[in-house]
């Protein structure tokens, strides 16, 4: 593709040059030429973070290395983000150690916060269960003057050992929080609440709760509603109904700052009975509703995390509340619904939400929502609908597709095996410059040689090999059985490898 080159060059421009290339190896030719044809231009980070980024998108691990060192050369200003990004490319490519090596080469470069390429560091590590090489990095990485908050490391910390069942380390990492330096945060809470209580260590998650009421629940915030409930619900299902309803009491006091005119209201008298533990737990969820002072923050929260668990027909109360007290809600309980709905298989349900129940909350469903609803679709095998949503969503003002949308969308059609539609959606997909990824012209091209289309297979091939991508070997087994199939694309089919024998 050739580029008009400006009479002068700015790295603005330069960024949006190569990012409508659809090739990163076309990209990287052009960001290597800048140089070449302007003397007096200099990159800047954010061509730098542009151009890594394009690599990084494509797993050109080698190219994305070089343009990394030829960044540290230049000594231009960086942010912490482009590091992250490079990190999690090659933790995603399996190639953690030089990951490793990239931070701790940190010192090096012109940057001077490396707080999010820590965290993600100890994040790609925690997952590949390096849990004591995280340790040691976190020893001696977690005090120096780049890092400027631990508090998410820790939090990170504190969540691994609890997913591992050790919980009571994860209550020495809180412990320690304050001869660190930091202060425990609601998701410090959050996940150590949680932790405790799986690990059936009740008396400790009461004295957190506690403690909760004199660090971040003094004025009485509605976030912390979810806290409560882990605890509440964990003593119910060990039986311990009356004990819970104790604690409530105390929360709704101490945690919710509610007035006593709205506790005197709630009746907990239904829970004497310690078999019914359902019962309770739904008094204990209209409890902190209704008990507590009503705000956006609290429905919001207790929504979404009925939500999440499945427990539908508990949040769609908080819903219908939340309005009673003229409060709508807000879209974030909407995608919550959404995902809830879809997991459940309640397909029909779902799309009321979208046409009647945001529609009467003077909602338009951003293009965030309609993810979530295509998603939901081809996952429950209806993406002729999702097309259509497709179709809609175009049509609506200030609500445009994104890559997401269009790669969801085409994986479904294919899964559906509606492979001609998603030959059709893929391409109004790079008409509007979005690029897909490999596995999904991998799973179009195997798509169409099994129903015979072998012309459109090749020229998604040509396309595929234009953008610097390499097929998997499955997509050339399926190529070749079609192809012997019919004579008459052979000619083709040798043209194509052809143009792969040039590229590589």
């Amino acid at each position: 593709m050739s580029v008009r080159w400006p009479r002068l060059l700015t790295p603005t421009h330069l960024s949006q040059i190569i990012k409508k290339q659809k090739s990163p190896l076309t990209a990287l030719k052009i960001f290597k030429e800048a140089k070449e044809k302007y003397p007096n231009y200099r990159h800047n980070g954010p061509v730098y973070a542009s151009m890594i980024g394009i690599l990084s998108e494509s797993n050109r691990i080698t190219e994305m290395k070089e343009v990394i060192d030829q960044m540290k050369g230049d000594s231009c200003e960086c942010k912490d983000s482009v590091f992250a990004t490079a990190i999690r490319t090659y933790a995603r490519a399996g190639q953690l150690n030089e990951a490793v090596s990239l931070f701790k080469n940190l010192s090096q470069f012109n940057c001077v916060n490396w707080t999010q390429s820590f965290n993600t560091l100890l994040k790609e590590m925690v997952k590949e269960s390096k849990l004591e090489a995280a340790h040691i990095l976190f020893l001696r990485s977690c005090y120096g003057w780049e890092v400027k908050s631990r508090i998410q490391s820790l939090n990170l910390l504190m969540d691994v050992l609890c997913q591992r069942r050790r919980s009571d380390l994860a209550l020495h990492v809180f412990q320690e929080m304050d001869f660190q330096g930091c202060y425990p945060d609601r998701e410090s809470y959050r996940i150590l609440m949680k932790g405790l209580c799986n690990d059936g260590r009740l008396n400790e998650a009461t004295h957190l709760l506690y403690s909760m009421f004199w660090r971040i629940s003094q004025k009485g915030s509605g976030e912390d509603i979810v806290i409560y409930r882990t605890l509440l619900f964990a003593l119910c299902d060990q039986g311990k109904i009356q004990d819970a309803m104790q604690i409530l009491e105390k929360i709704l006091r101490k945690g919710l700052k509610a007035p006593k005119s709205r506790r005197h209201r709630i009746d907990l008298c239904p829970c004497n009975d310690d078999e019914d533990i359902e019962g309770a737990k739904s008094l204990i969820n209209e409890a902190l509703i209704r008990g507590g002072i009503p705000s956006l923050a609290s429905y919001s929260a207790m929504a979404v995390d009925l939500y999440n668990e499945g427990r539908i027909v508990e949040g769609d109360k908080v819903l219908d509340e939340m309005q009673t007290k003229g409060f709508w809600p807000s879209l974030v309980m909407y995608e919550a619904k959404l995902a809830a709905l879809f997991k459940d298989g309640m397909v029909d349900e779902a799309l009321k939400v979208i046409e009647e129940e945001m529609v009467k909350g003077t909602f338009v469903p951003t293009v965030r929502v309609y993810n979530i609803l295509l998603k939901g679709l081809c996952d429950a095998g209806n993406s002729a609908v999702a097309v259509m949503y497709l179709k809609k969503m175009s049509k609506q003002v200030g609500c445009v597709a994104n890559g997401e949308s269009y790669g969801i969308l085409v994986d479904g059609l294919c899964r559906d095996g509606r492979f001609l539609e998603a030959s059709r959606v893929l391409e109004e997909m790079l008409i509007r410059s979005y690029w897909p990824c490999v596995e999904i012209y991998n799973f179009l091209i195997r798509g169409l040689c099994s129903i015979g289309k072998h012309y459109e297979a090749v020229m998604w091939l040509e396309e595929m090999i234009s953008q610097a991508k390499l097929p998997d070997i499955s997509v050339w087994s399926s190529l070749v059985a079609s192809v012997c199939c019919n004579t008459a694309d052979l000619s083709v089919c040798r043209k194509t490898l052809e143009q792969l024998s040039g590229c590589s």
